[in-house]
């Protein structure tokens, strides 16, 4: 019997790696892909079948998908739409090209891949198409205006095309992980020190105390309730198998605890709790 064939994204580390070799142990074909081909190569020595697609280049995505279906012959069963980069800081202080540059990647560049692969899937009658979110996609926390705005912008776009895509075969779902081992933080460095010119901001203070000790000083420390990729992995799994995928998959206890205040508590009170976050 023919292998189901799942494309996934962001596979250089973390959840992307994790779901690929897990995915590849139960007899599936993973095209796991990287923005880098030097992490492709590492990859490949891993076993994985790994080539280059980067979500902030157009002419990178077009070349990736030309080369699943070619490696597949026009057909695939699974997309995980994974790779996403972070940006720590107060909203005041975020330059307009910084949330181009966030939204290329953790949201345009999802929605470019998803429509080159709709056809495909259309023409088979079937297929299944899983979005990596976040807490942070229905949770605003002070410090991650531009992840939280991407991630609530990727849930709406998902939430309206899961409607539209009813009774065609194509399943959507959505992973909405809480705390995850992950390098996001360490990647998130970059960013912060191209675009974020925190000395002029009226939270120097904070940047000083807080954030930037985050961002930069506690390498290996783990949030409260921090879990393995492995965690998204079991849900991806489910989203890929069962008969009826769910459109939603909370991942982590502040996922579901945060999911609960928003439903029992007024606006008011889940603010006060969430301002004292970083």
């Amino acid at each position: 019997m023919e292998k189901k064939t799942v494309l996934i994204t962001g596979c250089s580390s973390g959840i992307g790696l994790d779901g690929a070799l897990t995915l590849s142990q139960r007899g599936w074909r993973v095209l796991a892909t990287c923005r880098q081909e030097k992490d492709c190569e590492r990859l490949m020595e891993m076993g994985l079948e790994s080539f280059v697609l980067d979500y902030s280049n157009q002419d990178s995505i077009n070349a990736g998908f030309d080369e699943a279906m070619s490696r597949t012959g026009g057909s695939l069963f699974g997309l995980f739409n994974n790779g996403a980069h972070g940006l720590m800081a107060a909203v005041e202080d975020l330059p307009v090209e910084a949330l181009r540059d966030i939204f290329e990647v953790n949201f345009f560049g999802y929605h470019k891949l998803t429509k080159l692969v709709l056809p495909v899937m259309r023409k088979q009658g079937y297929g299944r198409i899983i979005q990596n979110s976040s807490i942070l996609g229905f949770t605003g926390i002070p410090w991650r205006g531009a992840y939280n705005s991407t991630k609530f912008a990727l849930e709406g776009l998902t939430d309206t095309l899961r409607i539209e895509l009813r009774n065609t075969g194509i399943y959507l779902s959505l992973i909405q992980p809480g705390p995850i081992t992950t390098s996001i933080r360490v990647n998130t460095r970059k960013h912060f020190e191209k675009w974020i010119d925190w000395e002029a901001s009226p939270y120097v203070e904070d940047y000083r105390t807080k954030l930037i000790p985050r961002l930069y000083e506690e390498n290996g420390k783990k949030d409260p309730f921090e879990l393995p990729a492995s965690a998204v992995t079991k849900v991806l799994i489910h989203a890929l198998e069962a008969k009826k995928p769910k459109a939603k998959y909370r991942v982590t206890f502040p996922t579901h605890f945060m999911a609960l205040l928003k439903r029992v508590l007024p606006t008011s009170a889940v603010d006060s709790i969430l301002a004292k976050q970083l």
